[in-house]
């Protein structure tokens, strides 16, 4: 069987999305290591993809379509479907939202979350009326649509109007930083991780920052904490992607404390691993996620989480998170100085992480995506 598969997060530096289809693909790698991966991928991209990011599913051997121009909604709707169609591929799988809705063959499309819907304050007029409607008219023409919790599959039910039939929920996997990304064991056991006392009093969030994470909020309550822990600092990793834009550095200067957070778009894997090995609590207020992964890598570095107590953090992380409500930075900086100070509550936040995480492999993620596929081109 021939499989499309649209390659473009996997340029640049894969985040996000570009780090969910290197993890399929390097999964499917292996299975073709050992013999068990009987299909033909077909890469579309308008660029070749890093030698150090093709590396990972070498084993594939995939064929290579280079399809010039931006990689926008063109891209995807014209000119990708036009390079396609001579390549008389069985079943497309769109991993990013939306699909090339002139494609003739059979479609699989994930669909992550639906924020700009949910939520249209946070995006511009242009960019969630052309979400909207690419994600509403993909997801109509796909056979199969993939999403990574039950909270998502009930919003794509409810406002876009895919019966449950037509739904495949599929957790995404854990890799811990650190880890070999491509074997099964995916995750180091807790006492590869440093213990309280070899940790800093250091608060870290990464992800992509986005109005709904509330940052703000994280940067406010920390600023109650700096005056409790003198040692504590705060370590924010993510590019600004929000909608109005916030600034977060004007924000430390104002509570004065632009002395004690370090705010950074992007580290590499070598420095990410450093700060999950040092930073000794986590926290991401989101109010809005598919997922929400980063929490769950913390948890796999022996790492306590506090998160906002929402429907889909609840179904992640169950007991192994410290929940808040919207708007209590008052509940955060408890917890945080609490988990920053008490070796005690450290150690007993993290009991309930394992069985969490036995949830979350990439083997279980791919096998179940392809199997998704394999069904869509029947």
């Amino acid at each position: 069987m021939r499989i499309g598969v649209d390659a473009r997060e996997l340029l640049g530096r894969p985040t996000g999305v570009g780090r969910y289809v290197l993890h399929l693909l390097g999964e499917w790698a292996t299975a073709a290591r050992e013999g068990v991966f009987p299909h033909q991928i077909v890469l579309y991209s308008p660029a070749e993809c890093p030698p150090e990011v093709a590396a990972a599913f070498d084993a594939l051997a995939p064929e290579s379509r280079i399809v010039p121009g931006s990689p926008g909604t063109w891209w995807e709707q014209v000119q990708l479907p036009r390079v396609a169609s001579r390549d008389r591929l069985d079943v497309f799988f769109a991993p990013a939202y939306t699909a090339p809705l002139r494609m003739t063959c059979p479609l699989v499309q994930t669909i992550h979350d639906l924020s700009f819907l949910a939520h249209p304050e946070w995006f511009s007029l242009r960019e969630r009326l052309r979400r909207a409607w690419l994600t509403r008219s993909s997801a109509r023409r796909a056979r199969i649509v993939l999403t990574d919790s039950r909270f998502s599959a009930g919003e794509i039910r409810g406002r876009l109007g895919i019966p449950d039939d037509r739904i495949r929920v599929i957790p995404l996997g854990l890799t811990t930083p650190g880890a070999d990304r491509w074997s099964g064991g995916d995750q180091h056991p807790a006492s590869a991780w440093p213990t309280f006392g070899e940790r800093r009093p250091v608060v870290l969030y990464v992800g992509s920052v986005f109005n709904r994470r509330r940052v703000p909020d994280l940067i406010r309550a920390f600023a109650q904490v700096a005056a409790a822990v003198t040692e504590a600092r705060l370590e924010i990793v993510g590019e600004n992607r929000t909608y109005p834009m916030q600034d977060l550095a004007a924000l430390c200067r104002t509570l004065n404390i632009a002395d004690r957070v370090v705010v950074r778009a992007y580290v590499s894997d070598g420095e990410l691993l450093g700060l999950y090995r040092s930073a000794r609590v986590f926290a991401f207020l989101s109010e809005y996620e598919g997922f929400g992964l980063t929490p769950l890598e913390a948890l796999g570095c022996g790492i306590p989480v506090i998160v906002l107590d929402t429907p889909v953090a609840r179904e992640t992380c169950g007991p192994a998170a410290c929940y808040v409500g919207l708007g209590d930075t008052r509940g955060v900086a408890a917890h945080l100085t609490r988990l920053l100070s008490d070796e005690r509550a450290h150690r007993e936040a993290l009991a309930p992480a394992a069985a969490v995480l036995a949830r979350y492999r990439w083997p279980d993620a791919a096998r179940a995506t392809l199997e998704a596929i394999e069904a869509a081109a029947r």
